[in-house]
This record gives structure tokens, sequence and C-alpha cells, in this order.
């Protein structure tokens, strides 16, 4: 592990230390959990990309059925009956 120093406002450092007592752990490791999920957060990609994602997806299936949108429900129905 690398060594750092931060400076927190007297709120954090009291909100850190009541989660780390409650939690059984110390602050540093609230302060590397709170890290790990801002970090991993900036990783998923932005809502433009899982827009783009979702719209290349359409029609990537294939169904057997040509009546598949107006009877959804009497297939999944009947899916659900076997």
């Amino acid at each position: 592990m690398v060594r750092t120093q931060v400076q927190l406002t007297e709120k954090q450092f009291d909100t850190i230390r009541r989660v780390a007592s409650r939690e059984g752990v110390s602050m540093a490791e609230v302060i590397r959990r709170a890290l790990d999920r801002v970090t991993e957060s900036e990783l998923m990609p932005d809502r433009d990309e899982l827009k783009r994602r979702a719209i290349a997806a359409i029609g990537a299936g294939h169904a057997d059925k040509t009546d598949l949108s107006s009877k959804h429900d009497d297939y999944l129905a009947e899916a659900y009956s076997e």
C-alpha cells in the first residue's frame, strides 16, 4: 500500500469516524472503500454509451414467430406453463 495524506472537513472526519466505528474497521478502510466506489463508477460507460449499446442490440435476436410483438403475453404464458 501507498501511504498518503489528505485533509478532511470536520464533518467528513466525524462521518468517517462514525462509519468506521459502526463497521468495526479503520478510518483508512472506510476511505479506501469510498474511493473504490467512486473509481469503479468512473469506469462504467456513461449514459450515451449505454444508450448506443442498447440501440445496437435492437434486432440482434431472431424469433421464428412473426406475431411476437402482438402476442408476447400468450407466448410468455405458454412458456411458463411448460
